[in-house]
């Protein structure tokens, strides 16, 4: 309850296909700093309750790089979607060695709960989005609660996936770009496991997409990913689609995965691909 009557600081506000883009400020209670989010209020927000489609961002992102580069403003106007865009971890904590390397502390959150000293106190991304973020987004704007989706890229497309398949029947749909998919076997996940989650592996495999969907319940999920083929983590066997791919495929969970033949990782890519992945979430959310 707590959540409801946290202040909401606007930021910025600003006109976009007939709808606002807004950036606010609020005080988080689950990682006990300032946060900010980014949020599309499309024109038909002004005329009563929409769907909540949540995107989480990849390594070293802010809410900015969303909301400025992936050019998703015109899909989610069209299909009435309001689009949420929080920030990567939590802001300026003091914890020594946050600032250290790029993927790892400030801007790398990992969207796990931090289980070990001295992350565990503030790196909660996992509840964040999970519980606080959806209750003040539902407390604060015409938002239909009943109607989530979720997708990311990265970082945030691990992000996604796991949110979806931790909690059956929260989201209506869910999709990624790039996705770190199977993270207790990358450079990355290892590196950010061990530090957020300790040594304990059977800790790791409950934010890992590949090792989640083997208990996902039922088949009621329908996965879109976007990967592009010249991306220089994909080579970097960051990334392990395939690893993924083969545990839905065994499953039977449907997913469409799409190997674009020449882009990379970057916002150029997201930008070519984002309505598609808008038209997936609307066919769900607008059902």
């Amino acid at each position: 309850l707590r959540t409801e009557i946290m202040a909401l600081k606007q930021i910025s506000s600003n006109k976009c296909f007939e709808g606002f883009q807004k950036v606010f400020e609020h005080d988080s209670i689950e990682l006990k700093c300032k946060m900010r989010f980014g949020i599309y209020l499309p024109p038909k927000a002004e005329i009563g309750k929409c769907p909540v489609l949540y995107w989480l961002s990849g390594l070293t992102c802010t809410e900015q790089n969303f909301i400025t580069k992936s050019g998703f403003h015109q899909a989610a106007a069209e299909h009435g979607l309001i689009v949420v865009a929080p920030d990567t971890s939590p802001r300026g904590c003091n914890i020594e060695g946050e600032e250290e390397s790029w993927d790892f502390g400030t801007g790398a959150g990992f969207y796990v709960d931090a289980t070990e000293e001295p992350w565990k106190t503030n790196y909660r991304m996992y509840s964040y989005i999970k519980d606080e973020l959806p209750k003040l987004i539902k407390a604060n704007f015409p938002a239909d609660s009943e109607r989530m989706s979720i997708f990311g890229h990265s970082m945030g497309g691990h992000g996604a996936l796991i949110l979806a398949l931790k909690n059956p029947g929260k989201y209506k749909s869910v999709s990624a770009f790039a996705p770190i998919c199977n993270p207790v076997q990358c450079p990355w996940g290892k590196k950010a496991f061990g530090g957020y989650l300790g040594s304990d592996l059977t800790k790791w495999e409950a934010y890992d997409a590949t090792n989640l969907v083997k208990s996902y319940p039922d088949s009621h999920l329908d996965i879109l990913i976007d990967q592009g083929k010249d991306d220089q983590f994909l080579s970097a066997g960051q990334l392990l689609p395939d690893n993924f791919i083969a545990a839905c495929t065994e499953r039977k969970i449907p997913v469409v995965f799409r190997l674009q033949q020449g882009y990379d990782h970057s916002y150029f890519f997201i930008t070519t691909f984002i309505n598609d992945h808008i038209r997936h979430h609307a066919k769900y959310l607008n059902a």
